[in-house]
């Protein structure tokens, strides 16, 4: 009696499984879409950031631009390769909403979402410390802060920086959230 019990009680939750798994499902499309937003416009905002500032005549001028440092250069090129995957990534995303019971597209996004995070987070982290620079300046190495003048151009890139930063999080989220849908189906 006490087995019967138990196994109408698996059932049930074998039954209603595919459902939460489902709205987990859309969760992480409705996440993997925010955070390919937010990759790709850290990437364009980065991109198109750049200042001129005339000197003494129009022939003399001083321009800051993301080319002119080879990690922010770096982190235009990993941020739209994490935008590029996480686009790519949503037909995955589909399947895991059309069978919530399918692990090895779960998996799959798991791996790479897991790889991808680190990408992110080490292009945003070297920026980062570049735009701190570029903020603050540093003493001991006679590098001084250069925000005071270029201020639209520093402004640009630390809103980049942020939106990376963001982007890293919301890639943090879908892999705990799929590795959780991925615990809870064995």
């Amino acid at each position: 009696m006490n087995y019967s019990r138990i196994m109408e009680k698996h059932k049930q939750e074998k039954v209603s499984m595919p459902g939460w798994k489902r709205g987990v499902a859309i969760v992480d499309f409705v996440l993997r879409l925010i955070a390919a937003i937010t990759a790709m416009a850290a990437a364009a905002k980065m991109a198109t950031t750049e200042e001129t500032l005339p000197f003494f005549t129009q022939f003399l001028q001083f321009s800051a631009d993301y080319t002119d440092l080879p990690t922010l250069s770096s982190f235009v090129v990993v941020n739209s390769i994490v935008g590029g995957y996480l686009t790519l990534s949503l037909p995955f995303s589909i399947v895991c909403i059309l069978r919530p019971l399918a692990v090895p597209p779960r998996l799959f996004l798991v791996l790479c979402d897991t790889a991808m995070m680190g990408l992110t987070m080490i292009a945003a982290s070297a920026s980062a410390a570049i735009v701190y620079l570029a903020h603050n300046g540093n003493s001991s190495s006679n590098w001084l802060p250069v925000c005071q003048q270029f201020g639209d151009f520093c402004q640009g890139t630390s809103g980049a920086v942020v939106a990376s930063f963001i982007a890293a999080a919301l890639l943090m989220v879908l892999v705990i959230l799929s590795a959780f849908a991925l615990k809870r189906s064995t």
